[in-house]
């Protein structure tokens, strides 16, 4: 899993969206990317403090995703 940027203007400014990905395999050896939670706008500040405020974040993510995996 990894954090992924999507960055895009909007009256001028330019504002940045995360979401946490993670690669996953498909049917003919094809890889693709899957969105597992979206965290939205991350302001100026939060990105300062980004890697204290968003493991909580990210560790929440990786645990639902571990307890779907053993659903199916």
């Amino acid at each position: 899993m990894y954090l992924k940027c999507h960055s895009r203007l909007k009256d001028g400014k330019e504002h940045h969206y995360y979401s946490i990905a993670e690669k996953v395999a498909c049917a003919g050896g094809r890889r693709v990317e899957r969105h597992v939670f979206y965290l939205g706008e991350v302001n100026d500040s939060q990105r300062k403090d980004g890697s204290n405020s968003l493991k909580p974040l990210i560790v929440e993510a990786q645990q639902q995703n571990q307890a779907g995996a053993l659903r199916q």
